[in-house]
């Protein structure tokens, strides 16, 4: 089992940029395949990027394509996630997501394909 803890999260300006991290723990964090996800007030939480155990593979949300950029270093058991270009719409409580897997290359997308979960960071973006 592992143990998740986001960091990072503020308040920006539009336009800036939030480096978010997840710090992982209690288990072998390169098992594991990695996601993002957000949930504003009133909303489902909805996906925002993943990446495969070893970071090779990464997918994105169209929303945030080419802004956000996600990157693991299993050395240090972390995940991150670059925002630049920041957006009000991208105001939302943000979560980093582990699924235990024997896939080197797959990364997973939905909510209900991972078992843990942080408990979260809030961003929040000023227009």
């Amino acid at each position: 089992q592992v143990s998740l803890v986001e960091s990072g999260g503020g308040l920006v300006q539009a336009g800036g940029s939030l480096r978010l991290s997840c710090a992982a723990s209690g288990h072998t964090f390169s098992l594991y395949a990695m996601g993002w996800f957000r949930q504003a007030p009133g909303k489902e939480r909805e996906f925002v990027a993943a990446a495969s155990r070893s970071g090779g593979s990464t997918y994105y949300a169209d929303s945030v394509k080419g802004r956000f950029t996600i990157s693991r270093d299993n050395a240090k058991n972390m995940v991150y996630l670059q925002m630049n270009s920041l957006k009000p719409e991208d105001t939302a409580v943000y979560y980093c997501a582990a699924r235990l897997t024997t896939s080197g290359s797959s990364y997973y997308t939905g909510p209900s394909e991972y078992a843990y979960w942080g408990q979260g960071t809030q961003v929040t973006v000023s227009s």
